[in-house]
């Protein structure tokens, strides 16, 4: 048996990832867990994780889902090998991409976004 694997990374383990990191991680951390998993801060939040743990490309067989969400996000998180910065900076572009959805605008794609279908975008993770 498996443990517990999602399709999508889920918004309870947001919290569970707050020390993995420095202090400028642990606060974002902070914020988002707190809110409810439909305000946009945690949209955000959910999606940045999507991207950053390829889970459009998790599937039953894989060893991604074999390990478990819990795992995976946290190896994902630990072994990123940019800044905090970088990672709260992938946090506003999920952001701006959850706004523009929000207001009915196209979300605009980067170059490292198009190269791939695994990259979910924002108007695929509110539907």
């Amino acid at each position: 048996m498996y443990p517990k694997a999602e399709l999508l990374f889920p918004p309870r383990l947001m919290s569970s990832l707050r020390a993995l990191r420095g202090p400028e991680w642990a606060a974002l951390v902070d914020r988002v867990a707190k809110l409810p998993e439909t305000d946009p801060d945690s949209l955000a939040f959910t999606l940045m994780m999507i991207r950053l743990d390829g889970c459009v490309k998790c599937h039953e067989g894989s060893f991604k889902y074999m390990r478990g969400c819990q795992l995976c996000a946290s190896q994902t998180v630990t072994q990123f090998k940019g800044s905090d910065t970088d990672l709260a900076n992938m946090y506003r572009k999920a952001r701006r991409d959850i706004d523009a959805y929000l207001a009915g605008e196209p979300v605009e794609e980067d170059a490292d976004e198009r190269e791939g279908p695994e990259v979910l975008a924002a108007e695929e993770l509110i539907i």
